[in-house]
């Protein structure tokens, strides 16, 4: 086919595709929910089966759910890795306030956009080469964690072992305003603690050791570490400590969100976050946490993927530009094997993690056909 017969080919099948995203979206499955991650995973498992015998269909169990991986159109070459999550942020029972319909050329629902209908644009790729008796260029490698959402602390070993035999990867989380993302900043996240000693605030403070103006010394100290002109910011996001108000406060927290464009600068902040001494000797600071996700590069061989896509896209009339935003996603793992990825390549919408989340009814087709003619060269 010609990629506009491509184009429509996925226009013919626009009724069958929202029906598949009604089905997946409908199936809540916030983090944390084993039960509705493997209800979704369920679904997923009778999509594979439809496919026939060129995919193959595994699940793995942990206490979050289920991580899924399918293997399609398998062959001696290295694949071709999709990535994606099947858990949203949204808790059950949210659906009554953002139900599953289309308005005005929006197709509404909890978990569409960030990712649920991208999901099916997975399977609608497959299919297209199954009902034209034709094959992708690689075999393809599909990768569903069920934790995406809260840090992937059980996906992150599986994206991990995928990415390492995969010649690229295509991640299809949201799109930013219909633009790919080729670069995506690291992040970090902190928990910095300080322990004093307690007294009457009236009677004998002097024996107290302020744990809250121990840790507000280092407020200032700690955005000093950002250098946001190169794309670093370290922001201290909450604050709480104390006990009441007529006690010199014997412990104080305070969290820190961290973002960088390169493994350079996460290095150099978290060496420097680790290095805060307390001023007041009677108190002791701890630190907890650390790099959650390693940046995702925009390095030439991401370069020349999204130039390939965009030249793709040109050939059926669609415009495909490109963007680098601070959010991280599965696909910075990913990026840091040296794996080439272009992440946001879900169908066009707004709204993610919102009550008003959505995607574009007139981009699906489109998506589709960008995502098979991908694989296709």
């Amino acid at each position: 086919m010609t990629p506009t017969e491509t184009l429509q080919y996925f226009e013919s099948r626009q009724t069958a595709i929202f029906d598949a995203i009604r089905d997946i979206v409908d199936i809540e499955s916030p983090s944390h929910d084993a039960q509705a991650s493997r209800s979704v995973a369920d679904l997923i498992e009778q999509w594979t089966t439809a496919l026939g015998d060129i995919a193959t269909f595994e699940r793995i169990a942990v206490d979050d759910g289920d991580h899924v991986i399918i293997r399609a159109f398998v062959g001696d070459a290295k694949p071709t890795m999709f990535l994606g999550h099947t858990d949203t942020v949204h808790p059950v029972g949210t659906a009554i306030q953002n139900p599953t319909r289309i308005e005005d050329g929006k197709f509404y629902g909890c978990g569409i956009f960030d990712m649920k209908a991208n999901i099916v644009l997975m399977f609608e790729a497959l299919r297209y080469f199954v009902e034209t008796g034709t094959r992708p260029s690689s075999p393809i490698t599909i990768l569903l964690s069920c934790d995406e959402e809260i840090g992937s602390h059980t996906g992150r070993e599986f994206v991990e072992r995928e990415a390492a035999n995969a010649t690229r990867c295509l991640v299809f989380e949201p799109s930013q305003n219909g633009a790919v993302k080729t670069g995506r900043k690291g992040t970090g996240q902190y928990t910095i603690r300080a322990h004093g000693a307690p007294a009457h605030a009236g009677l004998e403070p002097e024996k107290g050791a302020n744990a809250i103006a121990e840790l507000a010394r280092h407020i200032d100290v700690i955005h000093a570490i950002q250098r946001p002109e190169i794309g670093t910011t370290v922001n201290v996001t909450t604050f709480k400590g104390g006990t009441t108000s007529n006690v010199i406060p014997e412990h104080s927290s305070c969290e820190v969100d961290v973002r960088f464009s390169s493994s350079a600068e996460g290095e150099r902040v978290d060496r420097e976050i680790r290095g805060v001494e307390p001023v007041d000797p009677r108190v002791s600071l701890s630190i907890e946490g650390g790099i959650n996700r390693p940046p995702m590069e925009r390095t030439p061989k991401v370069v020349e993927m999204f130039e390939s896509a965009r030249t793709i896209a040109a050939s059926f009339g669609y415009t495909l530009d490109e963007t680098q935003v601070g959010g991280a996603s599965d696909g910075n793992f990913v990026a840091a094997l040296g794996v080439p990825v272009i992440d946001g390549l879900g169908i066009a919408g707004n709204g993610a993690h919102m009550l008003t989340e959505h995607v574009l009814v007139d981009d699906t087709a489109k998506r589709a056909t960008l995502v098979t003619l991908l694989l296709a060269n």
